[in-house]
C-alpha cells in the first residue's frame, strides 16, 4: 500500500484527471492562450534579433544625397546673424 505514491507519476496522472474533470470547459481556451502567446514571443525574438542586422545595414548604406547650403562668410568684428546688433545700428 506504501508504494503507491512511491514515484511521480500516480501524482501526475491524479493531477491530470482532475484538470481534465474540473476545467474541461475551459481548456479550449487555455490552449488558445498558449498559442497565442508562444506566436508573440517568437515574433519578438525575431524582431529583436533583427534589429540588431537593421542598425548595423542602415549605418553603412553609402552617403546620403543632399544640398550643401553656402552661408555668406561674415566679417570680422560683424555678428553672423542680426540679434547681437544693437538695434540703433541695424540696417
Amino acid at each position: 500500500m506504501g508504494r503507491l505514491f512511491d514515484g511521480p507519476w500516480p501524482i501526475v496522472i491524479i493531477i491530470i484527471v482532475a484538470l481534465l474533470l474540473f476545467a474541461a470547459p475551459k481548456l479550449p481556451a487555455m490552449a488558445r492562450s498558449l498559442g497565442q502567446s508562444m506566436r508573440i514571443i517568437k515574433s519578438e525574438v525575431k524582431e529583436m534579433k533583427n534589429d540588431g542586422k537593421a542598425d548595423s545595414t542602415t549605418d553603412a548604406s553609402g552617403p546620403v544625397e543632399g544640398t550643401i547650403v553656402n552661408h555668406p562668410k561674415a566679417k570680422p568684428g560683424e555678428p553672423t546673424d542680426g540679434t547681437d546688433v544693437p538695434p540703433s545700428t541695424r540696417a
